[in-house]
């Protein structure tokens, strides 16, 4: 779980991918294109700037290799696209993503209306992809999974602990470099939070990775705190709040990132994000969809009278 040696909390930006793949319009390539540019200028290292999936399934996704390849251009940015199965993989390898991100749902229900597979299949693609990344390329595309509904899933209520750690450890034996936790609908407290990445810390060591958190119900930066008490140190946000999961009902809101940020660095946790660029870059949003509904209090309020970024060897 570790970051950068200038950083302590690495934020993930997910808008481009997760948040535009919520919305019903589709933005334009170059509207994403300077979206990421600017979204990279603030400061932000890592960017999830699209998905590797069929564009009858998610047409909003079908010019994910145009916007891995201008993302490549920008210096010192970790380019990740999400890909749901080998083929998906495959593309993302040959458009020179840096790193691969594999949503496997601890939900039954979940994991058939996501990516049409049991979670067990999905673990196994998991392995395929391991295998076909290792077969055909020299440089590291790490492949990073996200446990999806780990905290509980909108069709299926309740989902066991135990189940979600297993999944992990599986995960891990099929090559994944890193397995993190998502809060796909919204339904994590804190208690939860802390209690389950102290475990899987416990059970798969340095391979534990990000929190993926949502605000649907607004527990999302609590829940930030929590991960961050059981040492976890990268984040997944969407500018603005954008996004959800389109096959979790009522799975809206991705924590913001202009609101994590503030929050991260006000606590004395080094970003290398300008807070200020950073809301500037929300412009590209409503240039490439006009209208759409944007959310956060920080582009809001502002920053208050004082505000001072973290300062190197200030931690909490």
């Amino acid at each position: 779980m570790s970051s950068s040696s200038d950083i302590d909390v690495l934020v993930s930006e997910v808008g481009p991918r997760d948040g535009l793949q919520s919305v019903d319009r589709i933005m334009p390539t170059q509207a994403k294109n300077d979206w990421v540019s600017a979204l990279a200028a603030s400061g932000l290292r890592e960017i999830e700037v699209g998905s590797f999936v069929s564009p009858k399934r998610l047409p909003q996704m079908a010019d994910a290799a145009q916007v891995v390849a201008h993302a490549l251009t920008l210096d010192g940015l970790n380019v990740l696209a999400l890909v749901p199965n080998l083929r998906g993989a495959e593309a993302a390898i040959t458009a020179g993503a840096h790193a691969l991100t594999m949503p496997v749902s601890a939900s039954r229900l979940h994991s058939q209306a996501n990516i049409g597979k049991t979670p067990e299949e999905a673990i196994d693609e998991v392995a395929r992809v391991c295998t076909y990344r290792d077969a055909v390329t020299d440089r590291r595309v790490s492949v990073e999974v996200g446990l999806s509904t780990a905290f509980g899933c909108t069709m299926e209520g309740p989902v066991s602990e135990d189940w979600v750690m297993e999944m992990a450890v599986r995960c891990v034996e099929a090559g994944a470099d890193s397995v993190g936790l998502s809060d796909t609908t919204g339904y994590a407290n804190p208690a939860q939070v802390k209690r389950m990445f102290s475990r899987l810390h416990k059970e798969i060591g340095d391979k534990s990775g990000g929190a993926h958190l949502h605000n649907t119900r607004g527990q999302g930066l609590a829940n930030v705190v929590a991960a961050l008490e059981a040492g976890v140190t990268t984040f997944d946000s969407s500018q603005a709040g954008l996004g959800g999961c389109p096959y979790a009902p009522g799975a809206s809101g991705n924590i913001v990132t202009e609101d994590l940020v503030y929050m991260l660095e006000s606590m004395g946790l080094r970003t290398g994000v300008d807070i200020e660029r950073l809301v500037k870059a929300r412009r590209y949003i409503l240039e490439g969809l006009p209208g759409e509904e944007l959310y956060g209090s920080v582009a809001d309020a502002g920053l208050q009278k004082g505000f001072t970024y973290a300062a190197a060897g200030a931690t909490a």
